[in-house]
């Protein structure tokens, strides 16, 4: 089998990345391996760190034939990014491959949009609607809001194919070239569904599903994102310690070059639990967002959110260690329900109050918390839309997601204790305790 990490893999050539794998683990010491072999396990080990910023950026700059990145901030933010990759975070051989694809990915985007930008440079004269933003945390209905407010048709949702390929190939509407982007990332999704076959129950989502912002700010390699499907926690300290602002500054502008090519304004609803974490960014870019939390009993859902994270990081990592899973989703957690605290408490967080949806009220009466948010923020809503959203609902059950079985007791986490943790923020939003369910 060869492998092309540029291009990113093809569904025939993951079990053969599954067998080399177990060739490619670091032998036992007191263990003499055959020198083919030990050759063979020395060389995938390397193929396990990432290569040099300078490496990637050379190929990001050969597949697109271009070369100019701008003023794009990403230079400093991926040398921090790739050295915990390669110090911490224990890579298997498809992370590897994984990092080098998703990297030379972002890069090649970059250039892209900055080559779109000399071609139309009334694409950052767009003007960005005040747009509708959920967050809160997660695992606690924010992508089931997110996927009821896609059924007003005024609004606009970044799907997971225009985050993943923002412009077609430069090629497409030549005679004979279509746009298959779509197309493309149903199969790589496909991919990981079979490196991870859990996820799709605890996620569900397909190429058409409305994305999490943080795909957007991965571009320039400031995002939360690669905290959970990577354990790196140098690059989460500095993260932590720089700030979103620039992140941010890039997000608006990614989504100028999205309505640019639509052709036409709307409100965009976006939703990322991790916007938590820079909401003073948000409010720097976006002053006149509004912002949504969603709020429920944070046991009911620290164990999935932990479950995830271990879903997520496996097929990337050599090894997860469930009991520091556990300890710092509750950490990063903890910190993020303080944050919505002090949000709510300042009176001039953003130009309109923040909106709260309680999960219980929400799964209950779906409809009637549209309505709720809509006439909270002021939106006229279409008279066809309470139908569409009990349509939906009806056709997809429990949001599409499967039984949940993870437990906190598997992440070394105790309900009780958790509860005592959390106790601050449940009661300044009123939040009840949701009973246990056996298995969930």
């Amino acid at each position: 089998m060869r492998f092309d990490p540029s291009r990113g893999l093809e569904l025939g050539e993951i079990g053969g990345l599954r067998q080399i794998e177990k060739i490619g683990q670091e032998p036992d010491p007191r263990r003499k391996l055959p020198f083919g072999v030990d050759m063979t396990a020395g060389a995938l080990a390397r193929w396990r760190q990432p290569p040099s910023a300078e490496h990637l950026i050379e190929e990001a700059k050969r597949r697109t034939g271009l070369s100019d990145f701008g003023d794009l901030p990403f230079e400093q933010p991926m040398r921090l990014f790739l050295q915990a990759l390669s110090e911490e975070a224990d890579l298997s051989l498809f992370g590897g491959a994984a990092v080098r694809w998703d990297t030379v990915r972002f890069l090649g985007n970059l250039l892209r949009l900055q080559d779109e930008e000399k071609r139309s440079p009334e694409i950052l004269d767009q003007r960005i609607e005040p747009p509708l933003v959920i967050a809160g945390l997660p695992r606690s209905g924010t992508t089931f809001l997110h996927s009821l407010l896609v059924e007003d048709d005024t609004n606009i949702v970044p799907r997971v194919w225009q985050l993943i390929h923002p412009y077609p190939p430069q090629s497409a509407g030549q005679q004979g070239v279509t746009d298959r982007r779509q197309q493309r990332v149903a199969r790589q999704l496909k991919m990981f569904q079979m490196l991870a076959p859990q996820f799709r129950r605890l996620h569900p989502i397909e190429a058409s599903s409305p994305q999490e912002c943080s795909e957007i700010t991965a571009h320039i390699f400031a995002s939360l994102r690669f905290d959970t499907t990577y354990r790196i926690p140098s690059y989460r300290m500095w993260l932590d310690a720089t700030g979103h602002l620039d992140a941010y500054r890039f997000h608006k502008r990614f989504l100028q070059h999205l309505q640019h090519q639509r052709g036409g304004t709307g409100r965009w609803v976006l939703k990322c639990p991790d916007h938590i974490f820079a909401l003073r960014a948000l409010r720097a870019v976006y002053p006149d967002a509004n912002v949504v939390f969603v709020h429920r009993d944070p046991v009911a859902v620290l164990a999935s959110v932990a479950r995830l994270t271990e879903v997520l990081r496996r097929p990337f990592s050599r090894h997860v260690d469930r009991l520091a899973v556990g300890r710092e989703d509750s950490n990063r957690w903890l910190v993020a329900t303080e944050l919505m605290v002090a949000a709510a408490d300042e009176t001039h967080s953003f130009a309109q109050p923040i909106f709260h949806v309680h999960y219980p009220e929400l799964v209950a009466d779906p409809a009637g918390m549209i309505e709720a948010l809509y006439r909270h923020f002021g939106h006229t809503a279409p008279v066809d839309l309470t139908a569409r959203i009990k349509y939906r609902v009806a056709a997809n059950p429990n949001g599409g997601y499967g039984r949940r079985r993870a437990r906190l007791e598997d992440y070394g986490l105790d309900p009780a204790q958790e509860h005592r943790r959390y106790a601050r923020y449940m009661a300044r939003f009123g939040i009840s305790t949701e009973p246990a369910r056996q298995g969930s």
